[in-house]
């Protein structure tokens, strides 16, 4: 399956809804420069055995091949700022491609409405999936403390985001989401 189409949760319990990870933490070859960033963690394992998890490239889902050009969020706007359309997004080759990252955002948040999902793993530092930090659009390696596209409008839909560090983390709020179910 690739990372554009939607992945059908085969879940054991009704009641467990899935949680979004980025796919290129699941070993896909699809980041920007063709490679991936797999994380290996023993709640990832155990998610993908049970069925929870839904598998997405923002990115690759509105549009954009494997490889691309790298992307950045221009003047240090973050993801909130594309989708309020104060912030473009674009390629270190100079190319706009706002309108593949707002798609891939929708498209998230389509699979968080349809699914009740409540929880995401998304690649950290990425213009789209980057939760703690993006890029300052100058394509120097400048980290600012603002969340990517895709994440900002999960956040605006409730979902806890959190990044492959974050992974005990993502672990305890998925267990008391679960007991609280």
């Amino acid at each position: 399956m690739s990372a554009s189409e939607e992945a059908k949760p085969d879940r054991k319990a009704a009641d467990s809804p899935p949680i979004l990870v980025s796919a290129c933490l699941l070993g896909e070859t699809i980041r920007y420069h063709g490679g991936h960033a797999r994380c290996e963690h023993p709640a990832l394992e155990r998610w993908l055995a049970e069925g929870r998890v839904l598998s997405l490239c923002p990115e690759v889902a509105g549009g954009l091949p494997t490889p691309r050009p790298p992307s950045e969020v221009a003047d240090a706007a973050g993801g909130e700022a594309v989708l309020a359309g104060r912030a473009r997004v674009i390629e270190k080759s100079g190319g706009d491609v706002t309108a593949q990252f707002l798609t891939g955002a929708r498209l998230a948040q389509a699979l968080v409405r349809k699914h009740g999902i409540r929880v995401a793993i998304l690649k950290e530092g990425s213009p789209t999936c980057g939760s703690s930090y993006t890029h300052d659009g100058r394509f120097l390696g400048v980290h600012i403390p603002q969340p990517g596209v895709t994440t900002a409008m999960l956040l605006q839909e409730g979902v806890r985001v959190f990044s492959e560090a974050q992974l005990d983390e993502a672990v305890a709020c998925v267990e008391a989401l679960d007991r609280s179910a």
